[in-house]
């Protein structure tokens, strides 16, 4: 479908019925801008129009698809290819769609798990939660985007992306947790045990083990360890 072509007949035609873009406009309740975008090629007019517009215009629906007349001798050839190029069309469109939602998915999908650490509190299982809900998010934009990808080879690359992603996040807060000494926020568990010593709050990790020590008191302080299955109160002369 040539759009260019198709744009040019349609201003031809108008100004065949000595009709201006205003008038135009006005039958078809449209925005003069929209005219001048539909002969300029920028844009088709809406598929609701066209047997208006080509009743306005004395033309057919085929010419219209074709831009320009056609002969009696050349109409079922013109007809049948005006069909593959209009689904053609109609095809390319709909992907051009798909692919704009599935990247609105993927950056709100990105933009839901980075506010959810700028914004919950590490102590609050909120933010965790909220990033990996944005990461499921992101990862249904990327099974958008590669649709035409083989499934194995899209299911591969999805293991890799999540890990991926999942891995700059548990970095994150490991830094967070090693600069500015927050509690981790990516967590397995979270364990209370009071000590005559003072209290102390046991974060389990994926790859490692935070003490909060001395919890509520002036000296409260973290420590951080690797990761250890052992009895938490056998690891309590981590806080001295």
């Amino acid at each position: 479908m040539n759009q260019d072509k198709i744009g040019k007949f349609i201003a031809e035609c108008r100004r065949e019925k000595n009709m201006t873009q205003a008038r135009l406009s006005e039958i078809f309740g449209v925005s003069e801008k929209s005219i001048s975008n539909w002969e300029n090629g920028r844009n088709m007019p809406d598929l609701s129009l066209f047997k208006p517009l080509c009743d306005e215009l004395n033309i057919t629906i085929n010419e219209l698809m074709s831009g320009e007349k056609i002969n009696k001798d050349d109409y079922q050839e013109k007809f049948e290819e005006n069909i593959v190029n209009t689904i053609d069309y109609s095809t390319r469109k709909i992907n051009r769609y798909s692919q704009v939602i599935s990247m609105i998915l993927v950056i709100f999908g990105l933009f839901i798990s980075i506010s959810a650490i700028m914004i919950f509190l590490s102590e609050s299982s909120w933010g965790s939660i909220y990033s990996v809900f944005g990461i499921i998010i992101f990862m249904i934009g990327i099974t958008r985007l590669l649709s035409r990808v083989k499934w194995y080879e899209k299911l591969l690359l999805l293991i890799l992306i999540f890990c991926f992603v999942m891995g700059i996040l548990i970095f994150t807060d490991y830094i967070n947790v090693k600069i500015n000494n927050e509690v981790p926020m990516f967590r397995i568990k979270t364990t209370y045990v009071g000590t005559d010593k003072g209290d102390v709050i046991y974060y389990d990790t994926l790859f490692y083990d935070v003490y909060r020590c001395n919890f509520n008191q002036d000296d409260e302080y973290l420590v951080i360890s690797k990761n250890n299955d052992s009895n938490v109160n056998e690891l309590i002369n981590y806080c001295k």
